[in-house]
């Protein structure tokens, strides 16, 4: 009896396991048959998800030929690449004074970086705007990049793996004559690889399918990111033609895919280790 449910059990977390991948996935692979139809089976009444003919590249074609992706694309890359360099920046400097640092008030900086994950950004998108707008710089990259240099949550995260690191390591820097901020970037950040992959994954996605700051603070057309660009194809040129709008949407989607898939092991195993007491 207690054979048979030891059994039992794996099969039933494998069963649910397999149902909620299935849920996960069904919109994308929903997205990827509409994208593959052509216009006519796509506003068939029959519900099928192979395409009887394959129209994927003429898709492709359309959404290429009435929309900028390629300038959606870049922008995207620039904005996140940009953001997440000026976020390691500012979080590994300020993660290790929290976590290896003593000083007077530094449990009570923490709880404040604690306080400020609490925060959602559209309680601050009007004071944040208006600041921008006084300074001139709306409308431009640097709107979509300023306001997210400093990532609590990156500090947090980087804050709690620099903690698994031994003390001693970083004497031994300081008895070579390596300063503080020598330790940060010659010392902490090649054992931080993993933990920055991980964050690096976090931010790359919450800024890359940011629809809501963007649509604040741009008006220019060439300065749209991957889903404002994909929102206005859709508005503007798209309608109820699907095909091509499913089109464009995997070509936005598919950075995102590989970038995850190319740092996924490293990815698991920062969030692991920033568990690690």
């Amino acid at each position: 009896m207690t054979k048979s449910r030891s059994l039992a059990w794996p099969v039933i977390r494998h069963t649910l396991l397999l149902l909620g991948a299935v849920v996960m996935l069904l919109p994308f692979i929903w997205m990827i048959s509409t994208a593959s139809k052509p216009q006519t089976e796509i506003f068939t009444t029959d519900v099928h998800l192979i395409p009887q003919t394959f129209a994927l590249w003429d898709n492709l074609q359309t959404a290429f030929g009435k929309a900028d992706l390629a300038r959606f694309l870049i922008n995207g890359v620039i904005v996140t690449v940009a953001i997440f360099l000026l976020q390691v920046l500012v979080a590994l400097p300020a993660a290790y004074a929290l976590a290896k640092l003593r000083f007077v008030g530094r449990d009570v900086l923490f709880a404040l970086v604690l306080f400020c994950i609490l925060i959602p950004p559209q309680a601050t998108a009007i004071p944040v705007f208006l600041l921008l707008h006084h300074l001139g710089i709306l409308d431009t990259y640097a709107a979509l990049v300023v306001p997210f240099t400093i990532s609590a949550f990156g500090i947090f995260l980087m804050r709690q793996f620099f903690k698994t690191v031994p003390d001693d390591l970083i004497d031994a820097a300081r008895m070579d004559g390596i300063s503080e901020f020598g330790i940060v970037w010659r010392v902490m950040l090649p054992t931080a690889i993993p933990a920055l992959t991980a964050f690096g994954i976090f931010s790359v996605v919450a800024h890359w399918n940011d629809y809501f700051w963007p649509l604040i603070v741009l008006t220019s057309e060439h300065l749209r990111t991957p889903p404002l660009g994909v929102a206005a194809f859709r508005n503007e040129e798209a309608g109820t033609n699907y095909g091509p709008l499913m089109a464009a949407a995997i070509v936005i989607i598919a950075p995102l895919v590989v970038a995850f898939l190319l740092a996924q092991r490293r990815f698991i195993e920062g969030i692991t280790l920033t568990g690690i007491k």
